[in-house]
């Protein structure tokens, strides 16, 4: 279903909710799409999600999609608008919407990265699909070569001329804002990339979540090769972390790349999310036990601990 979501601003954004087939969901999911890609991408992923219990949101990212103006040339905007006010817009909305069920954070590309700008994110998983460091030195070969002119000349021209970056002529998505596109190649020089950004900056994402993060890196995919997802997942000091490398043959096809897990050909991968996102239900509950557990324990020790007193205190007094 289509809903408005409020970014923290007050801005309008288009989103998709995916709801779960009757009752309360298990666990919900933000899922955070890559540059450039609307939300109507993710509808078949969303709905696959929802069927386990699962309530999805997906915005479009302002400048993005539903979310975007007539004309881009003029749109203020800026990438780290999309975690600041939009994405934590979405966390607010999923907390308002379902209170007590457990959140989970999908990222593909740079909605992985986006998570590290969330101060204190209130997420029990995270999962990430082609999410890299985007420093330029983390590409093989001569595509290093590549992403450096992408960062150094290509932006900073193309949106200066244009007032945009033009991602359909260069086969990526929609066209993004000037100021998106500006700030990303502002942090793919950098060789600290968006971490620098974030930690510079005061508390991050990056150093306080603490939970379960499961990594997917597909083996042809020349935007996020599994040299630059590794040093993204690393970033996240404080994480419980997995890295798993992908190949196209695992799910029986020729090509993976960028975008081809999220189509329906690559269903088996699907299965896997779902079933480990699902499991954040669990882990809840098990961390909720786990904590009634040790507040028994101090209970039961403190009450130790007076009994003891009372004693030594009646003895004192009989002597």
């Amino acid at each position: 279903m289509d809903v408005t979501l409020p970014a923290l601003d007050g801005t309008p954004l288009a989103a998709d909710l995916h709801l779960p087939p009757g009752g309360a969901p298990r666990a919900t999911v933000l899922l955070a799409p890559a540059m450039g890609v609307p939300r109507r991408f993710y509808r078949p992923l969303g709905a696959y999600l929802a069927d386990a219990g699962l309530a999805v949101l997906v915005p479009d990212y302002r400048g993005i999609g539903g979310s975007a103006p007539p004309v881009l040339r003029g749109f203020e905007a800026s990438l780290h608008d999309w975690a600041d006010l939009d994405l934590r817009g979405g966390v607010a909305y999923l907390q308002r919407r379902f209170p007590g069920a457990p959140m989970t954070w999908f990222g593909h590309s740079v909605g992985g990265q986006l998570l590290g700008l969330v101060p204190d994110p209130p997420v029990r998983r995270a999962l990430m699909v082609g999410s890299q460091h985007g420093h330029w030195r983390n590409w093989p070969g001569r595509a290093r070569y590549a992403m450096a002119a992408l960062w150094w000349v290509a932006i900073p021209t193309l949106t200066t001329l244009l007032g945009k970056l033009p991602m359909r002529r260069l086969g990526g998505g929609e066209d993004l804002p000037a100021g998106v596109a500006r700030e990303w190649a502002r942090w793919g020089r950098a060789r600290d990339y968006v971490v620098g950004y974030a930690l510079r900056r005061g508390p991050s994402g990056f150093a306080s979540f603490r939970g379960d993060l499961l990594a997917y890196a597909i083996t042809d995919d020349a935007y996020a090769p599994p040299a630059s997802v590794a040093p993204l997942v690393d970033s996240f000091t404080a994480a419980r972390s997995e890295l798993v490398r992908v190949a196209p043959e695992r799910v029986g096809l020729g090509r993976l790349g960028h975008f081809g897990a999220f189509r329906e050909e690559a269903r088996p991968l699907w299965e896997e999310w779902r079933e480990w996102l699902a499991e954040a239900a669990v882990a809840e509950a098990e961390a909720e036990t786990e904590t009634d557990a040790e507040t028994e324990t101090e209970t039961e020790t403190e009450t130790e601990a007076e009994t003891e007193a009372e004693a030594e205190t009646e003895t004192v007094a009989a002597a």
